[in-house]
Protein backbone atom coordinates (compact mmCIF):
# COMPACT_ATOMS: atom_id res chain seq x y z
CA UNK A 1 0.00 0.00 0.00
CA UNK A 2 1.09 3.57 -0.63
CA UNK A 3 2.60 5.32 2.32
CA UNK A 4 0.52 8.03 3.95
CA UNK A 5 0.86 10.72 6.58
CA UNK A 6 -1.71 12.39 8.80
CA UNK A 7 -2.74 15.96 8.11
CA UNK A 8 -5.21 18.06 10.08
CA UNK A 9 -7.54 20.92 9.25
CA UNK A 10 -10.49 22.56 11.02
CA UNK A 11 -12.61 19.44 10.44
CA UNK A 12 -10.10 16.99 11.90
CA UNK A 13 -7.42 14.59 10.73
CA UNK A 14 -7.17 12.38 7.65
CA UNK A 15 -4.62 10.46 5.64
CA UNK A 16 -2.73 12.13 2.78
CA UNK A 17 -0.16 10.46 0.49
CA UNK A 18 3.22 10.75 2.15
CA UNK A 19 4.88 12.46 -0.81
CA UNK A 20 2.02 14.87 -1.60
CA UNK A 21 2.75 18.59 -1.39
CA UNK A 22 -0.90 19.30 -0.62
CA UNK A 23 -2.57 18.92 2.76
CA UNK A 24 -5.91 17.99 4.33
CA UNK A 25 -8.29 20.29 2.45
CA UNK A 26 -7.05 19.10 -0.93
CA UNK A 27 -7.38 15.48 0.16
CA UNK A 28 -10.95 16.06 1.31
CA UNK A 29 -11.78 17.40 -2.14
CA UNK A 30 -10.12 14.42 -3.82
CA UNK A 31 -12.24 12.13 -1.64
CA UNK A 32 -15.44 14.11 -2.12
CA UNK A 33 -15.47 14.61 -5.90
CA UNK A 34 -14.58 11.39 -7.78
CA UNK A 35 -16.71 12.52 -10.72
CA UNK A 36 -14.49 12.72 -13.81
CA UNK A 37 -10.90 12.65 -14.91
CA UNK A 38 -11.10 16.37 -15.74
CA UNK A 39 -8.91 18.76 -13.79
CA UNK A 40 -8.50 22.49 -14.14
CA UNK A 41 -6.04 23.28 -16.94
CA UNK A 42 -2.45 24.41 -16.49
CA UNK A 43 -3.09 28.05 -17.55
CA UNK A 44 -5.63 28.35 -14.73
CA UNK A 45 -3.22 26.93 -12.14
CA UNK A 46 -0.51 29.30 -13.38
CA UNK A 47 -2.91 32.23 -13.02
CA UNK A 48 -3.58 31.21 -9.42
CA UNK A 49 0.16 31.10 -8.77
CA UNK A 50 0.54 34.60 -10.22
CA UNK A 51 -2.24 35.76 -7.91
CA UNK A 52 -0.55 34.27 -4.85
CA UNK A 53 2.76 35.89 -5.83
CA UNK A 54 1.20 39.30 -6.29
CA UNK A 55 -0.85 39.01 -3.10
CA UNK A 56 2.24 38.11 -1.06
CA UNK A 57 4.18 41.04 -2.56
CA UNK A 58 1.27 43.38 -1.84
CA UNK A 59 0.79 42.18 1.74
CA UNK A 60 4.51 42.60 2.40
CA UNK A 61 4.46 46.15 0.97
CA UNK A 62 1.46 46.95 3.18
CA UNK A 63 3.33 45.59 6.24
CA UNK A 64 0.90 42.75 6.90
CA UNK A 65 3.20 39.88 5.93
CA UNK A 66 6.87 39.56 6.95
CA UNK A 67 9.10 40.04 3.94
CA UNK A 68 10.86 36.70 4.42
CA UNK A 69 7.55 34.85 4.33
CA UNK A 70 6.47 36.86 1.28
CA UNK A 71 9.71 35.97 -0.51
CA UNK A 72 9.23 32.30 0.29
CA UNK A 73 5.67 32.39 -1.10
CA UNK A 74 6.77 34.28 -4.21
CA UNK A 75 9.56 31.80 -4.92
CA UNK A 76 7.30 28.79 -4.37
CA UNK A 77 4.62 30.23 -6.66
CA UNK A 78 7.26 30.80 -9.32
CA UNK A 79 8.01 27.08 -9.35
CA UNK A 80 4.37 26.43 -10.22
CA UNK A 81 4.37 29.16 -12.88
CA UNK A 82 7.43 27.48 -14.39
CA UNK A 83 5.46 24.24 -14.71
CA UNK A 84 6.76 22.26 -11.75
CA UNK A 85 4.62 19.73 -9.86
CA UNK A 86 1.66 19.46 -12.29
CA UNK A 87 0.53 16.26 -10.58
CA UNK A 88 -0.10 18.15 -7.32
CA UNK A 89 -3.34 19.71 -8.61
CA UNK A 90 -5.61 16.68 -8.98
CA UNK A 91 -8.99 18.05 -7.93
CA UNK A 92 -11.91 17.35 -10.23
CA UNK A 93 -13.48 20.21 -12.19
CA UNK A 94 -16.85 19.19 -10.76
CA UNK A 95 -16.30 20.34 -7.19
CA UNK A 96 -17.56 23.08 -4.92
CA UNK A 97 -18.99 25.83 -7.12
CA UNK A 98 -16.77 28.58 -5.73
CA UNK A 99 -13.61 26.68 -6.58
CA UNK A 100 -12.56 26.83 -2.91
CA UNK A 101 -11.05 23.36 -3.18
CA UNK A 102 -8.71 24.40 -5.97
CA UNK A 103 -7.82 27.68 -4.26
CA UNK A 104 -6.88 25.73 -1.12
CA UNK A 105 -5.04 23.13 -3.19
CA UNK A 106 -2.79 25.89 -4.56
CA UNK A 107 -2.50 27.52 -1.12
CA UNK A 108 -1.41 24.22 0.43
CA UNK A 109 1.13 23.33 -2.26
CA UNK A 110 2.68 26.80 -2.12
CA UNK A 111 2.72 26.71 1.70
CA UNK A 112 4.52 23.36 1.66
CA UNK A 113 7.10 24.48 -0.89
CA UNK A 114 7.62 27.82 0.85
CA UNK A 115 8.07 26.10 4.20
CA UNK A 116 10.56 23.62 2.76
CA UNK A 117 12.54 26.30 0.97
CA UNK A 118 12.66 28.80 3.82
CA UNK A 119 12.81 26.52 6.87
CA UNK A 120 9.90 28.32 8.52
CA UNK A 121 6.22 27.56 8.92
CA UNK A 122 4.10 29.09 6.15
CA UNK A 123 0.37 28.67 6.70
CA UNK A 124 -1.88 28.09 3.63
CA UNK A 125 -4.70 30.28 4.97
CA UNK A 126 -3.03 32.83 7.22
CA UNK A 127 -0.05 33.53 4.95
CA UNK A 128 -0.64 32.35 1.36
CA UNK A 129 -4.33 33.31 1.36
CA UNK A 130 -3.88 36.54 3.33
CA UNK A 131 -6.30 39.29 2.27
CA UNK A 132 -8.05 36.92 -0.11
CA UNK A 133 -11.09 34.68 -0.43
CA UNK A 134 -11.75 31.90 -2.90
CA UNK A 135 -14.69 34.06 -3.93
CA UNK A 136 -12.47 36.76 -5.39
CA UNK A 137 -9.42 34.59 -6.19
CA UNK A 138 -11.21 32.17 -8.54
CA UNK A 139 -13.05 34.83 -10.61
CA UNK A 140 -9.75 36.71 -10.85
CA UNK A 141 -7.95 33.57 -12.00
CA UNK A 142 -10.57 32.98 -14.69
CA UNK A 143 -10.05 36.49 -16.05
CA UNK A 144 -6.27 36.43 -15.79
CA UNK A 145 -5.90 33.02 -17.44
CA UNK A 146 -8.27 34.02 -20.25
CA UNK A 147 -6.42 37.28 -20.91
CA UNK A 148 -3.05 35.52 -21.02
CA UNK A 149 -4.28 32.76 -23.34
CA UNK A 150 -6.12 35.18 -25.61
CA UNK A 151 -3.14 37.52 -26.01
CA UNK A 152 -0.44 34.87 -26.30
CA UNK A 153 -2.29 32.08 -28.12
CA UNK A 154 -5.65 32.75 -29.76
CA UNK A 155 -5.30 36.27 -31.14
CA UNK A 156 -1.85 35.52 -32.67
CA UNK A 157 -3.31 32.30 -34.15
CA UNK A 158 -6.16 34.27 -35.75
CA UNK A 159 -3.69 36.77 -37.17
CA UNK A 160 -1.76 33.84 -38.65
CA UNK A 161 -4.93 32.33 -40.14
CA UNK A 162 -6.00 35.66 -41.62
CA UNK A 163 -2.58 36.15 -43.19
CA UNK A 164 -2.61 32.62 -44.61
CA UNK A 165 -5.97 33.29 -46.27
CA UNK A 166 -4.69 36.62 -47.63
CA UNK A 167 -1.54 35.01 -49.00
CA UNK A 168 -3.51 32.23 -50.70
CA UNK A 169 -6.01 34.73 -52.07
CA UNK A 170 -3.21 36.59 -53.87
CA UNK A 171 -2.20 33.39 -55.69
CA UNK A 172 -5.73 32.53 -56.92
CA UNK A 173 -6.83 35.98 -58.11
CA UNK A 174 -7.23 34.73 -61.70
CA UNK A 175 -9.21 31.61 -60.76
CA UNK A 176 -12.90 32.06 -61.57
CA UNK A 177 -15.43 29.51 -60.39
CA UNK A 178 -19.15 28.90 -60.36
CA UNK A 179 -20.68 30.65 -57.39
CA UNK A 180 -23.22 28.71 -55.36
CA UNK A 181 -26.26 29.68 -53.35
CA UNK A 182 -28.41 26.97 -51.71
CA UNK A 183 -25.62 24.63 -52.95
CA UNK A 184 -26.94 25.33 -56.47
CA UNK A 185 -25.12 26.97 -59.39
CA UNK A 186 -25.13 30.76 -59.24
CA UNK A 187 -23.24 33.65 -60.82
CA UNK A 188 -19.44 33.32 -61.12
CA UNK A 189 -17.03 34.52 -58.48
CA UNK A 190 -13.29 34.73 -58.23
CA UNK A 191 -11.84 32.19 -55.83
CA UNK A 192 -10.07 35.12 -54.20
CA UNK A 193 -13.48 36.69 -53.53
CA UNK A 194 -14.61 33.56 -51.71
CA UNK A 195 -11.41 33.66 -49.66
CA UNK A 196 -11.90 37.35 -48.90
CA UNK A 197 -15.21 36.41 -47.27
CA UNK A 198 -13.40 33.86 -45.11
CA UNK A 199 -10.77 36.38 -44.12
CA UNK A 200 -13.41 38.94 -43.18
CA UNK A 201 -15.13 36.37 -40.96
CA UNK A 202 -11.87 35.65 -39.15
CA UNK A 203 -10.98 39.32 -38.80
CA UNK A 204 -14.43 40.29 -37.52
CA UNK A 205 -14.35 37.47 -34.97
CA UNK A 206 -10.86 38.49 -33.82
CA UNK A 207 -12.02 42.08 -33.47
CA UNK A 208 -14.94 41.07 -31.27
CA UNK A 209 -12.63 38.97 -29.08
CA UNK A 210 -10.16 41.85 -28.82
CA UNK A 211 -12.90 44.12 -27.48
CA UNK A 212 -13.54 41.68 -24.61
CA UNK A 213 -10.07 42.24 -23.14
CA UNK A 214 -10.91 45.52 -21.36
CA UNK A 215 -13.69 43.86 -19.35
CA UNK A 216 -11.56 40.80 -18.63
CA UNK A 217 -8.67 42.93 -17.36
CA UNK A 218 -10.92 44.34 -14.60
CA UNK A 219 -10.43 41.97 -11.66
CA UNK A 220 -12.46 40.87 -8.65
CA UNK A 221 -9.40 40.64 -6.39
CA UNK A 222 -9.91 42.76 -3.29
CA UNK A 223 -13.62 42.04 -2.92
CA UNK A 224 -12.86 38.98 -0.75
CA UNK A 225 -15.87 37.02 0.53
CA UNK A 226 -18.93 38.95 -0.68
CA UNK A 227 -17.57 42.04 -2.41
CA UNK A 228 -17.15 44.25 0.64
CA UNK A 229 -13.41 43.63 0.94
CA UNK A 230 -13.57 42.23 4.47
CA UNK A 231 -10.13 41.24 5.85
CA UNK A 232 -8.28 42.98 3.02
CA UNK A 233 -6.39 46.24 3.39
CA UNK A 234 -8.28 49.06 1.62
CA UNK A 235 -5.16 49.64 -0.46
CA UNK A 236 -4.85 45.94 -1.36
CA UNK A 237 -6.74 45.89 -4.67
CA UNK A 238 -4.89 48.79 -6.28
CA UNK A 239 -1.47 47.57 -5.15
CA UNK A 240 -2.25 43.97 -6.11
CA UNK A 241 -3.16 44.94 -9.67
CA UNK A 242 0.02 46.96 -10.08
CA UNK A 243 2.11 44.02 -8.91
CA UNK A 244 0.23 41.54 -11.11
CA UNK A 245 0.46 43.80 -14.16
CA UNK A 246 4.21 44.12 -13.72
CA UNK A 247 4.70 40.37 -13.35
CA UNK A 248 2.62 39.36 -16.36
CA UNK A 249 3.23 42.36 -18.61
CA UNK A 250 -0.49 43.02 -19.14
CA UNK A 251 -2.34 45.97 -17.59
CA UNK A 252 -4.91 44.83 -15.02
CA UNK A 253 -7.12 47.08 -12.87
CA UNK A 254 -9.51 46.57 -9.95
CA UNK A 255 -13.12 46.02 -10.95
CA UNK A 256 -15.25 49.12 -10.56
CA UNK A 257 -17.82 46.91 -8.79
CA UNK A 258 -16.69 43.87 -6.84
CA UNK A 259 -20.29 42.71 -6.36
CA UNK A 260 -20.62 42.46 -10.15
CA UNK A 261 -17.31 40.64 -10.55
CA UNK A 262 -17.96 38.10 -7.79
CA UNK A 263 -21.71 37.63 -8.16
CA UNK A 264 -21.67 37.22 -11.95
CA UNK A 265 -19.54 35.90 -14.77
CA UNK A 266 -21.07 38.15 -17.42
CA UNK A 267 -17.71 39.14 -18.91
CA UNK A 268 -16.78 35.50 -19.51
CA UNK A 269 -20.23 34.67 -20.86
CA UNK A 270 -19.76 37.53 -23.30
CA UNK A 271 -16.31 36.24 -24.28
CA UNK A 272 -17.73 32.76 -24.80
CA UNK A 273 -20.30 34.21 -27.19
CA UNK A 274 -17.50 35.77 -29.22
CA UNK A 275 -15.63 32.45 -29.24
CA UNK A 276 -18.81 30.75 -30.46
CA UNK A 277 -19.02 33.29 -33.29
CA UNK A 278 -15.44 32.42 -34.25
CA UNK A 279 -16.32 28.72 -34.12
CA UNK A 280 -19.25 29.35 -36.47
CA UNK A 281 -16.89 31.17 -38.87
CA UNK A 282 -14.30 28.39 -38.83
CA UNK A 283 -17.04 25.78 -39.28
CA UNK A 284 -18.22 27.65 -42.40
CA UNK A 285 -14.71 27.86 -43.83
CA UNK A 286 -14.09 24.17 -43.08
CA UNK A 287 -17.29 23.09 -44.80
CA UNK A 288 -16.52 25.24 -47.86
CA UNK A 289 -13.13 23.54 -48.10
CA UNK A 290 -14.73 20.10 -47.80
CA UNK A 291 -17.28 20.81 -50.51
CA UNK A 292 -14.76 22.31 -52.94
CA UNK A 293 -12.45 19.34 -52.33
CA UNK A 294 -15.22 16.75 -52.80
CA UNK A 295 -14.62 14.10 -55.44
CA UNK A 296 -12.30 13.52 -57.14
CA UNK A 297 -14.76 12.20 -59.76
CA UNK A 298 -18.28 12.50 -58.39
CA UNK A 299 -17.89 15.74 -56.41
CA UNK A 300 -17.03 19.36 -57.18
CA UNK A 301 -13.27 18.75 -57.23
CA UNK A 302 -12.53 22.47 -57.54
CA UNK A 303 -9.54 22.23 -55.22
CA UNK A 304 -7.30 19.47 -53.94
CA UNK A 305 -6.42 19.55 -50.26
CA UNK A 306 -3.03 18.29 -49.15
CA UNK A 307 -3.04 14.49 -48.71
CA UNK A 308 -2.08 13.85 -45.08
CA UNK A 309 -3.06 10.25 -44.35
CA UNK A 310 -4.90 7.24 -45.82
CA UNK A 311 -8.63 7.86 -45.63
CA UNK A 312 -10.01 4.37 -45.33
CA UNK A 313 -9.16 1.05 -43.73
CA UNK A 314 -10.86 -0.78 -46.61
CA UNK A 315 -10.80 1.47 -49.71
CA UNK A 316 -7.26 1.85 -51.10
CA UNK A 317 -6.07 5.30 -52.20
CA UNK A 318 -9.01 7.09 -50.56
CA UNK A 319 -7.93 10.42 -49.05
CA UNK A 320 -10.23 12.49 -46.85
CA UNK A 321 -10.32 16.19 -45.87
CA UNK A 322 -9.13 15.42 -42.35
CA UNK A 323 -8.10 18.93 -41.27
CA UNK A 324 -11.43 20.61 -42.12
CA UNK A 325 -13.24 17.68 -40.47
CA UNK A 326 -11.17 18.01 -37.30
CA UNK A 327 -11.71 21.77 -37.34
CA UNK A 328 -15.47 21.32 -37.66
CA UNK A 329 -15.52 18.95 -34.67
CA UNK A 330 -13.47 21.38 -32.60
CA UNK A 331 -15.98 24.10 -33.45
CA UNK A 332 -18.85 21.87 -32.40
CA UNK A 333 -17.10 21.43 -29.04
CA UNK A 334 -16.73 25.19 -28.62
CA UNK A 335 -20.41 25.72 -29.40
CA UNK A 336 -21.26 23.10 -26.76
CA UNK A 337 -18.90 24.74 -24.29
CA UNK A 338 -20.73 28.02 -24.83
CA UNK A 339 -23.99 26.39 -23.82
CA UNK A 340 -22.37 25.09 -20.62
CA UNK A 341 -20.91 28.52 -19.85
CA UNK A 342 -24.27 30.17 -20.53
CA UNK A 343 -26.04 27.87 -18.08
CA UNK A 344 -23.22 28.26 -15.54
CA UNK A 345 -23.30 32.04 -15.93
CA UNK A 346 -26.91 32.01 -14.74
CA UNK A 347 -25.82 30.48 -11.44
CA UNK A 348 -24.88 33.72 -9.76
CA UNK A 349 -26.86 33.35 -6.55
CA UNK A 350 -26.87 36.63 -4.64
CA UNK A 351 -23.18 37.47 -3.93
CA UNK A 352 -21.45 34.54 -5.66
CA UNK A 353 -21.55 32.55 -8.87
CA UNK A 354 -21.40 28.87 -7.89
CA UNK A 355 -20.31 27.22 -11.14
CA UNK A 356 -16.89 28.86 -11.42
CA UNK A 357 -14.75 25.74 -12.00
CA UNK A 358 -16.79 24.51 -14.95
CA UNK A 359 -16.75 28.02 -16.44
CA UNK A 360 -12.97 28.12 -16.08
CA UNK A 361 -12.51 24.69 -17.66
CA UNK A 362 -14.76 25.27 -20.64
CA UNK A 363 -13.66 28.79 -21.53
CA UNK A 364 -9.99 27.83 -21.45
CA UNK A 365 -10.66 24.69 -23.48
CA UNK A 366 -12.46 26.78 -26.12
CA UNK A 367 -9.58 29.24 -26.34
CA UNK A 368 -7.03 26.44 -26.62
CA UNK A 369 -8.74 24.37 -29.31
CA UNK A 370 -9.66 27.41 -31.40
CA UNK A 371 -6.03 28.56 -31.34
CA UNK A 372 -4.73 25.13 -32.33
CA UNK A 373 -7.42 24.69 -34.98
CA UNK A 374 -6.61 28.07 -36.53
CA UNK A 375 -2.96 27.12 -36.95
CA UNK A 376 -3.81 23.73 -38.47
CA UNK A 377 -6.37 25.16 -40.87
CA UNK A 378 -3.90 27.83 -41.98
CA UNK A 379 -0.89 25.57 -42.42
CA UNK A 380 -2.34 22.22 -43.52
CA UNK A 381 -5.41 23.20 -45.52
CA UNK A 382 -5.57 26.78 -46.78
CA UNK A 383 -1.88 27.39 -47.51
CA UNK A 384 -1.42 24.05 -49.24
CA UNK A 385 -4.52 23.39 -51.36
CA UNK A 386 -4.19 23.24 -55.16
CA UNK A 387 -6.74 24.63 -57.61
CA UNK A 388 -8.17 22.38 -60.32
CA UNK A 389 -8.60 25.06 -62.98
CA UNK A 390 -9.78 22.64 -65.66
CA UNK A 391 -12.72 21.61 -63.50
CA UNK A 392 -13.53 25.24 -62.68
CA UNK A 393 -13.63 26.15 -66.37
CA UNK A 394 -15.62 23.08 -67.42
CA UNK A 395 -18.50 23.83 -65.07
CA UNK A 396 -18.32 27.56 -65.61
CA UNK A 397 -18.65 27.33 -69.39
CA UNK A 398 -21.90 25.37 -69.10
CA UNK A 399 -23.40 27.36 -66.24
CA UNK A 400 -26.85 28.49 -67.47
CA UNK A 401 -27.09 31.01 -64.63
CA UNK A 402 -24.70 33.23 -66.61
CA UNK A 403 -27.82 34.25 -68.52
CA UNK A 404 -28.62 36.52 -65.56
CA UNK A 405 -26.33 39.07 -67.23
CA UNK A 406 -28.81 39.29 -70.13
CA UNK A 407 -31.79 40.20 -67.91
CA UNK A 408 -31.46 43.99 -68.48
CA UNK A 409 -31.35 43.43 -72.27
CA UNK A 410 -33.83 40.63 -73.07
CA UNK A 411 -35.84 40.48 -69.83
CA UNK A 412 -36.15 37.89 -67.05
CA UNK A 413 -38.69 35.63 -68.82
CA UNK A 414 -36.70 35.32 -72.06
CA UNK A 415 -33.51 34.72 -70.08
CA UNK A 416 -35.23 31.99 -68.05
CA UNK A 417 -36.27 30.16 -71.26
CA UNK A 418 -32.70 30.26 -72.55
CA UNK A 419 -31.34 28.93 -69.25
CA UNK A 420 -33.90 26.10 -69.29
CA UNK A 421 -32.92 25.10 -72.83
CA UNK A 422 -29.21 25.18 -71.93
CA UNK A 423 -29.92 22.80 -69.03
CA UNK A 424 -31.97 20.47 -71.23
CA UNK A 425 -29.52 20.43 -74.14
CA UNK A 426 -26.40 20.44 -71.97
CA UNK A 427 -24.95 23.23 -74.09
CA UNK A 428 -22.92 26.31 -73.14
CA UNK A 429 -25.23 29.23 -72.49
CA UNK A 430 -23.58 31.34 -75.18
CA UNK A 431 -24.60 28.84 -77.89
CA UNK A 432 -28.24 28.75 -76.83
CA UNK A 433 -28.40 32.54 -76.39
CA UNK A 434 -26.98 33.00 -79.88
CA UNK A 435 -29.82 30.85 -81.30
CA UNK A 436 -32.63 32.56 -79.39
CA UNK A 437 -31.67 36.25 -79.31
CA UNK A 438 -30.69 38.87 -81.84
CA UNK A 439 -27.39 39.45 -80.04
CA UNK A 440 -24.22 38.69 -81.97
CA UNK A 441 -21.59 36.24 -80.81
CA UNK A 442 -19.20 39.11 -80.03
CA UNK A 443 -21.87 40.87 -77.98
CA UNK A 444 -22.70 37.68 -76.11
CA UNK A 445 -19.03 36.93 -75.50
CA UNK A 446 -18.62 40.32 -73.88
CA UNK A 447 -21.88 40.18 -71.91
CA UNK A 448 -21.32 36.62 -70.64
CA UNK A 449 -17.61 36.94 -69.89
CA UNK A 450 -17.26 35.32 -66.42
CA UNK A 451 -14.37 37.58 -65.48
CA UNK A 452 -16.46 40.67 -66.17
CA UNK A 453 -19.40 39.22 -64.26
CA UNK A 454 -17.30 38.85 -61.09
CA UNK A 455 -16.98 42.65 -61.01
CA UNK A 456 -20.73 43.28 -60.69
CA UNK A 457 -22.57 46.28 -62.14
CA UNK A 458 -24.90 46.50 -65.15
CA UNK A 459 -24.35 44.72 -68.47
Amino acid sequence: MSKTRIEKDSMGALKVPANALYKAQTQRAINNFPISDLTLPAPFIRALAYIKQSAAHTNANLKHLPSDKADAIINAAQQIIDGAFPDQFPIDVFQTGSGTSTNMNVNEVIATLASQNSAQAIHPNDDVNMGQSSNDVIPTAIHVSCVIELTTQLLPALKHLSQAISNKSATVEDCIKTGRTHLMDAMPVRLSQTLSGWQAQVDHAAGHIQTQLASLCALAQGGTAVGTGINADPAFAESFNKNLSKRIGIQFTPSDNFFFSIGSQDSVVNLSGSLKTLAVAIMKISNDLRWMNSGPLAGLCEIELEALQPGSSIMPEKVNPVIPEAAAMACAQVIGNDTTITVAGQSGNFELNVMLPVIAYNILESIKILANTSHLLADKAISTFKVNNDNLQATLSKNPILVTALNPIIGYEAAAKIAKLAYQQNKPIIEVAKEHTTLSEDELTKLLNPEKLTKGGLS
